[in-house]
């Protein structure tokens, strides 16, 4: 059996039409802990362990799950050492209380997105 290479899900991505509203859904609504904006587009939340993203962005890629690893570069490697094709190298996204967030993206053979993050 191989070792696993995800230790669980960081983050969920969702494309939202009207952020305004998608705030006051899972913000108030939901009553999901709010941790900051990044404008002009993006809202995240704290859902148990899970960060939520909210994106008015309008990417092609809908919703994105986004599965943690301890580290992004050796998990690109060894996915990439199976044939696994992703559109460009790890890169830092951000930080995160003075953690550089790395990620890189590849596809499921369905073609969905599918997020690596560390940081």
């Amino acid at each position: 059996m191989a070792t696993a290479l995800v230790t669980g899900l960081a983050q969920a991505a969702i494309t939202v039409a009207d952020l305004g509203a998608a705030k006051r859904f899972y913000g108030e609504t939901l009553g999901l802990a709010h941790l900051f904006d990044a404008p002009p587009a993006l809202a995240f939340y704290r859902c148990g362990t899970t960060r939520l993203m909210l994106s008015a962005a309008g990417g092609d890629d809908g919703t994105i799950l986004y599965y943690a690893v301890e580290d992004v570069a050796a998990a690109h490697a060894a996915l990439a050492a199976q044939g696994i094709a992703f559109p460009e190298p790890p890169r830092v996204v951000g930080q995160v209380e003075g953690r550089d967030v790395w990620l890189a993206i590849c596809r499921d053979p369905a073609g969905n997105a599918v997020g690596l993050i560390s940081g």
